[in-house]
């Protein structure tokens, strides 16, 4: 077996603008969402959400694998895809939290839903559905990003500097 040393080691963590990361979560509606069963089995699908203050929105069934493992086991990781050239792989952003199941008629959604929140996941007839449910997902301070506040020009001749950590802190 033959294996390769690195010429170079990867610099400094890029650390994006916590503001420009959270408005590019906030432009976007889809991210994929990663679950575990209680015996530990892994689960990953594509969702919609939508971002309201600093929490993600995701409509689904109850008997849905997404939510029955938020059940069995409320930690999550969300990747956010940040598309910047029609080709190539696109930039992220990253977190782990804990979700939680809430549902159609809890105070919190009829408020949002009145507000004028919830759009974007509730115009198909979600609201109705006798199984449906949202997960709530609290966005973390602490976010891992993938090429976001770099240059292109760099981020295509150094991917490997293209990892970076946002901790907004207070900051939102």
């Amino acid at each position: 077996m033959q294996t390769t040393t690195p010429t170079s080691s990867p610099t400094t963590t890029h650390r994006p603008d916590p503001e420009r990361v959270h408005r590019a979560i906030e432009k976007r509606s889809f991210a994929t969402l990663a679950t575990a069963s209680s015996a530990g089995r892994p689960h990953v699908a594509g969702v919609l959400y939508d971002l309201v203050d600093d929490v993600l929105y995701v409509n689904t069934l109850r008997t849905s694998r997404k939510a029955r493992n938020v059940v069995a086991n409320p930690r999550v990781a969300v990747v956010v895809p940040i598309r910047r050239l029609p080709v190539g792989p696109p930039s992220t952003v990253q977190f782990q939290a804990d979700a939680t199941v809430v549902a159609l008629d809890d105070p919190e959604i009829q408020r949002l839903v009145a507000d004028g929140h919830l759009g974007s996941i509730t115009g198909h007839g979600e609201l109705e559905m006798a199984d449906g449910c949202f997960l709530r997902i609290p966005v973390p301070a602490r976010l891992v990003t993938y090429g976001l506040g770099m240059p292109l020009r760099r981020l295509i001749t150094d991917p490997m500097s293209a990892g970076g950590v946002v901790d907004a802190g207070e900051e939102r």
